[in-house]
């Protein structure tokens, strides 16, 4: 079958994306084509207000092309009748995702702090996947890293890969320098005086001085973020026979 490619919405990651795909011999349409296989959709493809990332209305877009064509982005449940290929449901894009996010959130509490996360006391919330890469990547930067975990297998497991861990319920924030947050509902409704950074889809920690530093990939790493995205959406068309 051949492949013919089309992009709506727009965000940094997704222009890094198509151009990853143009390198890989991805054939792109400059405007809409009814001969088009695939719509190149941001991930997430739309903002907390249901409307399409980057402008646009999907709704009006759609049948400008074929039925049979496949939409390729991010929580797409929205849109029933069409093929799709989700890349929020893919694992492996879900698990590097994660890893790019600890990086930028690091890097955003670096740029916060008046010194360095080496020794520093910091408080992860939530042993998920973002939790566990934030967690690796802090003690390669020396700081003294504490796991607050609901589940007592969470907290058994991190312990035993050698973190001070502690259950979410009643966490006392004193003592802390940086509070990261990644459990999607309130756990914290005061951080005190440490710098706190949530990066969950809800905000689990409360006050007026909270960093909700939701969808950093695309917004602090766009290239590194459209790559990942360019990659699964290639091997995702290798599995599917495409290439």
């Amino acid at each position: 079958m051949d492949l013919l490619f089309c992009t709506a919405g727009d965000s940094p990651a997704l222009r890094y994306a198509t151009s990853f795909l143009k390198e890989a011999g991805i054939p792109f349409a400059d405007t809409s084509d009814l001969n088009a296989t695939h719509l190149l959709l941001p991930v997430p493809s739309q903002n907390p207000q249901g409307e399409l990332v980057g402008g646009g209305d999907l709704r009006s877009i759609l049948p400008q092309f074929s039925k049979d064509i496949c939409l390729v982005g991010g929580n797409l449940d929205f849109t029933e009748g069409y093929k799709k290929m989700d890349l929020l449901q893919d694992d492996t894009y879900v698990s590097a995702n994660a890893a790019i996010t600890a990086h930028c959130a690091i890097q955003l509490a670096m740029t916060k702090l008046p010194v360095t996360l080496e020794e520093c006391s910091v408080l992860v919330i939530g042993w998920g996947r973002i939790g566990k890469c934030l967690c690796r990547l802090l003690r390669t930067l020396g700081a003294s890293v504490t796991i607050a975990a609901r589940k007592s297998a969470d907290r058994a497991m991190a312990k035993a890969l050698g973190y001070a861990v502690i259950s979410t319920d009643g966490i006392d924030p004193l003592g802390y320098r940086v509070i990261f947050n990644t459990a999607p509902a309130m756990v914290l409704s005061d951080g005190g005086t440490a710098l706190k950074i949530d990066l969950a889809s809800r905000p689990g920690i409360g006050g007026e001085d909270v960093i909700w530093a939701r969808g950093l990939p695309g917004k602090d790493a766009p290239e590194s973020s459209g790559q990942l995205i360019a990659q699964t959406i290639l091997e995702n068309l290798k599995q599917g026979g495409y290439l």
